[in-house]
């Protein structure tokens, strides 16, 4: 049967993720993509390690990345994201900037991470005061708020549950739980850290039950890799990813300068066993 007519597959663009060894949600970062993008997703190797400050530091080391995605430069995707939270909260403002060098030093190709990628939805939203919802035990979510922090964002309130493993197994009514146990009446934005905890389906749901944007770890950083080209994530009415979807409630207006110098969204080209 000739098949010529069919010409071939469709030219496909490619978005890189780095995750770590135990990453669980490969599906839910593809619901997120439109269908011109294609995903590389490579993880670092294993380390016989439970979620803490100790595991997002190994998981995150330069040489550990720089094995990762020079495997992924085969494929030549054109944007490299690090999906993990924490790997890139652990250092601080400093060192989610050097990760990010250190990435682009080995690809040389435009690189985020998911806690800048936060930083960048943070200043899209124009959000000041944040509620922070973690899987993580009580270091590791201390520890995303002094990032928060550094970067000039309060936090309003915390819900986490302690785990240190199968965080991925963590059901969606115990992620809307915390959400209503942390959000409160004075967060501006509540954010679902954690790549490896599951939140696409509840993200609509929380915002139209707490009547304000509800931002997850997932999320951000695909949104925030799709900028770089040029292109929108998809999903359901969410306030991150459609502006009109933000016009039910009053965001603040963004201070002179908006986040601290450096911490907000950059100039962009046109057009227990989980971790995170």
């Amino acid at each position: 049967m000739d098949v010529s007519f069919l010409g071939g597959p469709q030219p496909q663009r490619g978005l890189g993720v780095v995750a770590p060894f135990d990453f669980a949600l490969d599906r839910e970062l593809w619901r997120w993509v439109p269908d011109e993008i294609s995903l590389h997703l490579t993880r670092t190797p294993f380390v016989p390690v439970e979620v803490s400050l100790d595991l997002a530091r190994i998981v995150s080391e330069h040489e550990t990345l720089d094995e990762a995605i020079r495997a992924l430069g085969a494929v030549e995707p054109e944007v490299l994201a690090y999906a993990c939270t924490s790997g890139s909260f652990v250092g601080g403002l400093a060192g989610e900037r050097a990760l990010c060098e250190a990435m682009h030093r080995s690809g040389a190709r435009p690189c985020l991470t998911t806690s800048g990628a936060l930083l960048e939805a943070l200043a899209e939203l124009g959000a000041r005061r944040v509620a922070l919802v973690t899987p993580y035990t009580r270091s590791v979510t201390e520890s995303l708020a002094e990032y928060l922090a550094e970067a000039g964002v309060a936090v309003t309130g915390t819900a986490f549950l302690g785990l240190t493993r199968r965080i991925w197994k963590v059901p969606y009514r115990d992620v809307a739980r915390m959400a209503r146990d942390a959000a409160g009446s004075t967060a501006d934005v509540l954010f679902i850290s954690c790549t490896n905890l599951p939140t696409y389906d509840v993200i609509p749901q929380l915002e139209a039950e707490l009547r304000i944007p509800v931002i997850s770890a997932n999320q951000v950083t695909m949104w925030a890799a799709l900028r770089r080209l040029g292109t929108r994530a998809v999903g359901p009415y969410q306030a991150l990813l459609d502006p009109a979807a933000r016009r039910q409630w009053p965001l603040p207006d963004l201070p002179e300068g908006g986040l601290r110098p450096g911490h907000g969204a950059p100039e962009l080209p046109e057009g227990q066993e989980g971790w995170a």
